[in-house]
Order: structure tokens, then C-alpha cells, then sequence
């Protein structure tokens, strides 16, 4: 399962990136494979262990934050492992 998450913290102002780097902080904490880019994080992995993630991560955003958005979207197909990036090099391979 590949887990594309976004948690925004609101009330605090324009600039997040020190409470999105709260949350980047637990997904790597985690020692599941993922990618962090400028829109989301992804982590792999079993469900419980995603969900865990995530719920973590919004936690840590949410001690310093009144209120915290997430936006959530999920790959589950059970046996699939190292999606991160073999999804990607199949898109490479096919520009060649």
C-alpha cells in the first residue's frame, strides 16, 4: 500500500514549513520506505503501519496547531511492495 498524505496546519500564519516538518520528521522516523515532495509525502507499506504514520504525523502538527488539514489518497493493492519506485520506473521506461 502506497499512502500519498498533506497535513497543513491553519491558524498559524503563511509560513508552515517548520509544523510540516514536524510531521515529515515522524514519516521518517518510521523506517518505511518514502518520498517526500513539495505537495505530498508518501509512505509504503502495510495498512496499519501507513495509517499509524499518519496519524502520527497529524498529532505532531496538531500540539502546535488550533486546527490541521489533511488531505489523504491511497494505492492498496496487497503483494505489491516497493511501489515508490517501481510505479515510477515503468513511467521512465515508457518516455524513453
Amino acid at each position: 500500500m502506497i499512502v500519498a498524505f498533506s497535513v497543513t496546519p491553519l491558524g498559524v500564519g503563511e509560513d508552515v514549513g517548520e509544523y510540516v516538518a514536524d510531521a515529515v520528521r515522524v514519516v521518517r522516523e518510521s523506517g518505511l520506505p518514502h518520498r517526500t515532495d513539495a505537495m505530498f509525502t508518501s509512505v509504503e507499506g502495510e495498512w496499519e503501519e501507513c495509517m499509524d504514520v499518519v496519524r502520527r504525523a497529524v498529532a505532531a502538527v496538531e500540539a502546535r496547531a488550533p486546527r490541521v488539514s489533511l488531505v489523504l489518497k491511497a494505492d492498496i493493492r496487497p503483494g505489491v511492495t516497493n511501489g515508490l519506485t517501481s510505479k515510477v520506473e515503468t513511467v521512465e521506461r515508457h518516455l524513453r
